[in-house]
């Protein structure tokens, strides 16, 4: 999977190489966010909420948050408060504005979905979330 390079982190500030920690995943979901948008902060529950059951469902599923917080600080404050035990670029990383360009973001939340080579899926993920819960990934994986 080369659609992200580099290191992912995690809440608690560990890093991980993005080949490593997206290795056994067959689609991932990119999820744009900030910490300072209301509706992020509405549907991310959900998005944790479903995240936990495919990981209980050994669902080959992952979630890369992409943040669109102003500094480092409000990224990770978002991520301990909010966030499932899933993965982020880290603030700054030139792959926020590539994923950016190449998904055609306007506005966020957005949670794109992909497979593992990268080819997208779904661009309105957060619609199949709200309507289907982890059941979504089901439609994903065909």
């Amino acid at each position: 999977m080369n659609i992200v390079s580099g290191s992912l982190v995690k809440r608690d500030k560990s890093q991980i190489q993005a080949n490593d920690a997206l290795a056994d995943a067959e689609i991932i979901g990119f999820y744009f966010s900030a910490h300072w948008c209301g509706p992020c902060r509405e549907f991310t529950p959900l998005l944790v909420s479903a995240y936990e059951e495919m990981k209980k469902l050994n669902y080959k599923f992952e979630v890369v948050f992409v943040s669109f917080d102003e500094n480092e600080e409000s990224l990770f404050d978002y991520m301990k408060e909010s966030h499932g035990d899933w993965y982020a670029l880290p603030y700054g990383s030139t792959d926020t504005e590539k994923l950016k360009i190449q998904f055609n973001i306007e506005g966020i939340p957005t949670l794109i979905i992909v497979n593992k080579d990268g080819t997208l899926v779904n661009d309105d993920g957060i619609d199949d979330i709200e309507a289907k819960g982890a059941e979504a990934y089901k439609d994903w994986i065909k």
